[in-house]
């Protein structure tokens, strides 16, 4: 749980962040390639992170926390990118994935629950 104070700076932050991202992306493109061009950023940058794991675990690359914050930012970039797009509320995603979980996972994680979502 976050106190107010806090809840309120994380929102001024995430606005903060939202009116950048739309400062930064290419106005020349048409509704459906900014879908594209967000979605396929999405991707491309979980594949960054994947692949920087993979260096870590199994090619014996040192863990650099910096890094993942990096890639992070960027996903959470073309996250919110498409979020904009389709004026889509973060924060009504962030309490529909909790109320989600809240569902499938009452208890917390329970691995029978995880393997029979039906």
């Amino acid at each position: 749980m976050c106190s107010s104070d806090l809840c309120l700076n994380y929102l001024l932050a995430f606005r903060a962040f939202s009116e950048d991202v739309m400062r930064t992306i290419n106005k020349n493109l048409d509704e459906n390639q900014h879908a594209i061009c967000s979605v396929m950023g999405i991707a491309g940058e979980a594949g960054e992170l994947l692949d920087y794991f993979k260096k870590h675990f199994f090619q014996g690359h040192h863990f650099d926390k910096e890094k993942v914050i990096d890639e992070l930012g960027d996903i959470m970039f073309y996250i919110t990118y498409l979020c904009e797009l389709y004026c889509i509320d973060m924060g009504e995603v962030m309490y529909k994935n909790i109320e989600k979980r809240k569902q499938r996972y009452p208890q917390g994680f329970d691995s029978t629950r995880s393997k029979n979502r039906e």
